[in-house]
């Protein structure tokens, strides 16, 4: 790759050119309107960066045709499904984004059009970094930068004026701590990234370790890989001139530029990078005079496709011409093969015969501390072969007592991606680059050479997570299943476990990374009955690298609740946070990210969902406490169920509606205090002359035994009657439609009119008090006339209401839901129910007590924590569970919270900003 340094008088390889602007324009480096009537300003020909003369010589922001090879340590995108952006800027092209398809990266802050993928930098965020020889004390956190679409009103940290606009791209914000820049001033902000405000709930990059694998980032952290069949064309045409991007011309308004070019006797031509190019029918479109010669007709052609590339090392072909002659002076488009209908069309070649040598650039991967240099260039020739370019990188790095066999080369491609390689010894580096360079320049000007150890410094050792497998089976026979999918191919793995037998989901161990690799994409295509089998390749968590009073926080994201508002918690999340800290609970459930926090000293949880993902969570931490090092993380809660009832409770609101920014919401985790909630143990025991296929349940919910005895987990209520009767009825109807549950508005209506149905429907529930009794510690109590019962652990119910009802001088204690005790409450029928929902009246008083004993005498429905079910006759005793659960209980605020672009900076931030700031009282921090 022979890369040509940007000459000192240039602005970061910008092409700078003289307009004028018929429209208001802004400047991408000061954010002020270029003011004049003709000449206003400069653009660049490659990349459209728009600057003010007075700013030419300040502009720090690369051009795109050479930010790739700025880059130390690539690292791809997670791209999004194609949709549309408002009030976005593409981050190649830097225009606006509005009313044409683009994608985003689902982990920073990139956005480009559809048109410009094959133009982007594989510079995300780096999100596992672990060094095994640096310890806590010797690892530096960097800012990584990003150009651009800042939040709304976002000021400068370091001059305190704004650096936000929304008419271009302008602007820099740190992925990490969320400082906002002037470009300018990027250089002024310490080094060290310290995560700003979220730095107690962050999990570090440095302590996140993947061994080396050729499975993307998606498939780790749960992102589903865009299908190529819902990408719209791919084929660079007419509606690109220039490498300006339109949308496609009309025919009249094409017969006119047609005109008007031939009027300014200029011609429009198709442009082919290579053969690759030509294969794939993607060409570019450049506009260039019939007067001009071959160098500003091959300067036109390489930036169209954004090659930094010597003129001198480039050529064009006719690639209409039977033989694709070079084309010469002078006037080489006149010169040109045209057929009819057809534009004109060159390719863009490289001079292979006259390159016997150039230089190649070799990046250290992970040498550990004793490596300082970014990069070496090393002159290269055809005979050149691995083994030479290693011995002198060696010797560059100042790596002299390690032998080189220890080491190897590996290339890696830069377009459209990161994509890896590991070279042979006997390989030649230089021949290899102009056969990439015959297929396309530019492939060749993106392909890089790396430097690293031959054994992987963070050990072989693979974990994945199987799922979608029957539940309770033995050991024996989730071994056998295995087998007949890996085993025969020859992917046996090294240890299995832990088995969750439960939930049909286990963890297996490879200490070979090509086996894991092999191993996961198997298992990836296989079924089992008829279910495509759930694998994920896990990160691991180096503990001792998390600083003292960190305590990460664990996101669960049940994507499924709350309509779309999940989807894009999720997004939000994986930004703002380490995506390896956030999971999709719609991938295998809670089980993989406790396992992989299942080392980790201290740290938090925070559900989003409703309250049966909240009690989902809980049951699999019940499951697997005793393995980990912190066997009760306090949990808090993101509402985005129904009723929410816990959250309400826990003061995290009636419903998440998307209005607040999910800063705030980390911010609000960050202060919550820790509160204990009891958990009680239902124990279903039906009659003996009832047979077990009367019974109707949820299999998955509780466990049964031999004895017809099933036991259950309550965290919030549990109803008898009338109440789990209506429960039910929605049940049914959202497991026959689930697609039509998806509003909280909705689910309310639809309780709404079931009940209205149950006020002139059959009474099932009439005289419930005559075929239950009641036993509460010990003591037998007699019924009122009621056709529910409500036993309460928390004083929320159905969506927000009190059952128990306000504090009262009578001989009950006042309710809590740490006190040991539960309330038992009474309903007369529908009617009555209503009226405990709207507030008019509360419920009829019956008990409390901490072991409660309830005689089923025909079958009744039931519900635990809004699971509903009929049960046969039998008996069914509450009592305290041993299982605990702490919660994160959110603090009242003192005072109105500020815009999210200008809090308070944390102290340690300021004493560090302190020598660059004009006012010492003026503090403000992006987050």
């Amino acid at each position: 790759m022979a890369h040509l340094q940007p000459p000192p008088t240039s602005p970061p390889a910008h092409c700078f050119v003289k307009r004028t602007f018929h429209k208001p324009v802004y400047c991408h480096h000061c954010t002020d309107l270029l003011w004049g009537i003709i000449g206003q300003g400069y653009t660049c020909e490659v990349c459209n960066f728009v600057v003010h003369d007075k700013c030419m010589k300040t502009v720090v922001s690369p051009c795109s045709s050479v930010a790739p090879t700025l880059i130390k340590t690539p690292v791809a995108h997670c791209w999004s499904e194609p949709l549309h952006l408002r009030r976005r800027h593409c981050n190649v092209c830097r225009k606006k984004l509005d009313d044409t398809w683009a994608i985003k990266c689902e982990v920073c802050e990139y956005n480009v059009h559809v048109e410009c993928e094959d133009f982007t930098v594989p510079n995300c965020k780096d999100c596992a970094t672990f060094v095994p020889e640096k310890n806590l004390s010797q690892v530096v956190q960097q800012h990584h930068w990003r150009e651009g679409n800042l939040p709304a009103n976002s000021k400068c940290v370091v001059d305190k004026k704004t650096c936000w606009t929304g008419e271009c791209l302008a602007g820099l914000r740190c992925e990490w701590c969320g400082y906002t820049v002037h470009a300018m001033c990027a250089d002024k902000v310490p080094a060290d990234c310290t995560f700003g405000l979220l730095e107690p709930i962050m999990l570090p990059p440095t302590a996140v370790s993947i061994p080396r694998t050729e499975v993307p980032m998606e498939a780790i952290i749960g992102v589903q890989t865009r299908r190529k069949d819902t990408l719209s064309p791919r084929s660079i045409s007419e509606e690109f001139p220039s490498g300006d991007y339109k949308v496609r011309e009309s025919d009249e308004l094409s017969r006119d530029r047609t005109k008007d070019r031939d009027e300014k006797d200029e011609e429009v031509v198709k442009v082919f990078d290579g053969n690759s190019s030509l294969r794939r029918r993607m060409f570019r479109l450049v506009t260039v005079s019939r007067a001009a010669s071959v160098t500003e007709f091959l300067t036109a052609a390489m930036r169209a496709f954004h090659v930094p590339q010597e003129n001198t090392k480039t050529y064009l072909t006719d690639a209409y011409s039977a033989e694709e002659t070079e084309l010469t002076d002078p006037l080489p488009v006149s010169k040109l093969t045209r057929r009819d209908g057809k534009r004109p069309a060159v390719f863009l070649r490289y001079r292979e015969k006259d390159n016997d040598e150039g230089c190649i650039r070799v990046y250290p991967s992970r040498l550990g501390g004793e490596v300082v240099m970014d990069h070496t260039v090393l002159p290269v020739t055809s005979s050149t072969c691995v083994t030479d370019i290693i011995a002198h990188s060696l010797h560059k790095f100042g790596i002299t007592n390690d032998n080189p066999d220890d080491y190897r080369l590996v290339e890696v491609m830069l377009d459209k991606g990161v994509s890896e390689r590991v070279m042979e010894c006997n390989e030649r580096p230089w021949d290899l680059l102009k056969a990439v360079a015959r297929d396309s320049i530019r492939q060749m000007e993106m392909t890089r050479f790396y430097l690293q150890l031959v054994k992987d410094p963070h050990g072989p050792s693979i974990a994945l997570f199987v799922g979608s497998l029957p539940p309770n089976l033995s050991q024996r026979q989730y071994e056998n299943i295995l087998a007949d999918i890996v085993g025969k191919a020859g992917y046996k793995y090294s240890s299995i476990g832990p088995i969750y037998y439960e939930y049909g989901s286990m963890v297996i161990t490879y200490e070979d990374s090509d086996l894991a690799v092999r191993a996961f994409y198997t298992l990836r295509e296989s079924c089992y009955d008829d279910k495509n089998l759930l694998v994920m390749l896990l990160p691991n968590i180096q503990p001792q690298m998390i600083p003292e009073g960190v305590q990460p926080l664990l996101v669960f994201v049940n994507v499924k609740s709350g309509g779309c508002q999940g989807l894009e918690l999720i997004t939000s999340f994986r930004k703002l946070l380490n995506p390896y800290q956030v999971f999709d609970l719609d991938n295998g459930g809670p089980l993989p990210g406790l396992y992989v926090f299942r080392q980790v000293k201290h740290y938090k949880i925070l559900v989003c969902g409703g309250d049966g993902t909240i009690g989902w969570v809980l049951q699999c931490l019940d499951n697997v406490g005793q393995d980990s090092e912190c066997q009760h993380p306090a949990c808090a809660i993101v509402p985005l169920g129904t009723g929410n009832d816990l959250a309400r409770v826990l003061r995290w609101g009636p419903g998440y509606n998307g209005g607040e920014d999910p800063i705030n919401l980390l911010k609000d985790v960050i202060d919550a205090e820790d509160i204990r909630l009891d958990r009680w143990t239902v124990v279903f025991h039906q009659d003996e002359k009832v047979e077990e296929k009367q019974m109707q349940t949820n299999s998955t919910a509780g466990s049964t035994s031999e004895d017809n005895t099933q036991i259950f987990v309550m965290n919030n209520y549990f109803g008898i009657g009338i109440e789990a009767e209506l429960c039910l009825d929605f049940h049914n109807a959202r497991e026959e439609n689930p697609n039509k549950f998806n509003s909280r508005l909705h689910n309310k209506g639809v309780y709404v009119k079931m009940g209205l149905r149950k006020m002139v429907s059959r009474k099932l529930c009439k005289d419930l008090h005559k075929e239950i009794r009641l036993e509460v510690d010990g003591r037998a109590v007699d019924l009122p006339p009621v056709e529910g019962v409500i036993i309460l652990n928390i004083l929320s119910w159905g969506s927000g209401a009190n059952p128990w009802g306000p504090e009262k001088d009578d001989q009950f204690n006042k309710p809590n839901h740490w006190d040991g005790h539960l309330e038992v409450v009474g309903v007369t029928g529908i009617v009555h129910l209503g009226q405990i929902q709207s507030g008019l009246r509360s419920a009829i008083r019956i008990a409390q007590g901490g072991h409660i004993r309830i005689k089923l005498n025909s079958e009744l429905p039931v519900q635990v924590d809004g699971e509903p079910w009929n049960q046969a006759p039998g008996e069914v005793v509450v009592l305290k569970s041993a299982l605990k659960a702490t919660m994160l209980k959110k603090t009242s605020k003192s005072k109105l919270r500020r815009r999210n672009t200008e809090p308070s900076m944390v102290a340690n931030e300021q004493t560090k900003l302190e020598p660059i700031r004009g006012d010492p009282a003026s503090t403000s921090h992006p987050l």
